[in-house]
């Protein structure tokens, strides 16, 4: 009889530890990962230049948005590194801002009328007013700053890998992460500069020809992280991208109004307006 009533006191004890809840109370979010392979292909759009303009071969472009009539584009290089407000039409800066110089300047998103700016290595990211590149704040964050881009309400962050961080503006908490997989089920690594475009996210991919898709822009579901498409870029501009191992496509720049996608890279001589084709 006692061992019994005691054997019941155990288990009661044992399933009290296991409700208690995690991290004193706190609700950690969870990953949303893209884990689910299929055999279907995904779509490969295509592409049709219907404009091509100037851009400075010195701008080692990081990151790259489109708003009122202008390009702003944020340039890397320890030492080099700038934000720029540029006539897209000639390629000339019509504003540009240097950033301190122990600073590697990443990719860029416009949040209202603020600019927010990464950094790669440094956990720190800044924030500007549009009118005038006035530094207004500082922001923190853990791990390395590649590209970022807003939805209108969050903005999402690539660090090289293949995780997307949901970030609030306001604190810039992370609320949630995305699981970006190929269509192997495979990390897809290196997502670099990314850009917001008609309820998708669109990524670069740093050094795209070692997956066997050389200037592939990634398509990529915002909810779930699946990758709903590829769009190919390989013969866009060989002139460029044979000049050196680091010129690789970085820069993706989307009108709303326009709606048009405007495409660049890294010490590109050239910045194309492109229009996509049916898979």
């Amino acid at each position: 009889m006692k061992l019994s009533i005691l054997f019941t006191a155990v288990l009661f004890l044992g399933s009290c530890e296991k409700a208690a809840p995690a991290n004193n109370g706190k609700v950690t979010p969870s990953p949303v990962s893209s884990t689910v392979t299929t055999n279907v292909p995904l779509p490969v759009s295509g592409y049709e230049v219907v404009g091509r303009y100037k851009h400075d071969g010195d701008a080692f472009t990081q990151g790259l948005f489109f708003h009122g009539g202008f390009l702003y584009e944020s340039t890397g290089q320890w030492g080099e590194s700038t934000l720029r407000k540029v006539d897209y039409k000639s390629g000339k800066p019509i504003k540009k801002y240097d950033v301190p110089k122990d600073f590697f300047a990443e990719g860029i998103a416009l949040v209202g009328n603020e600019i927010y700016q990464l950094t790669w290595q440094s956990g720190v990211g800044f924030v500007y007013s549009l009118d005038g590149f006035k530094l207004l704040r500082e922001f923190r964050y853990s791990g390395q700053g590649w590209g970022l881009t807003y939805d209108g309400t969050n903005l999402y962050q690539s660090d090289g890998t293949h995780i997307i961080r949901v970030i609030d503006p306001k604190t810039y908490n992370t609320m949630r992460t995305l699981t970006v997989n190929n269509e192997d089920g495979k990390p897809l690594m290196k997502l670099n500069e990314l850009e917001w475009v008609k309820g998708e996210i669109w990524a670069n991919i740093w050094h795209s020809e070692t997956i066997g898709k050389p200037n592939h822009i990634a398509r990529i579901n915002p909810e779930t992280g699946k990758l709903v498409g590829w769009i190919n870029l390989s013969g866009i501009s060989p002139k460029d991208t044979k000049r050196d191992d680091e010129n690789t496509m970085n820069g993706i720049a989307y009108d709303p109004e326009g709606e048009r996608i405007f495409v660049t890279g890294k010490n590109w001589k050239n910045l194309y307006e492109i229009k996509l084709t049916n898979p």
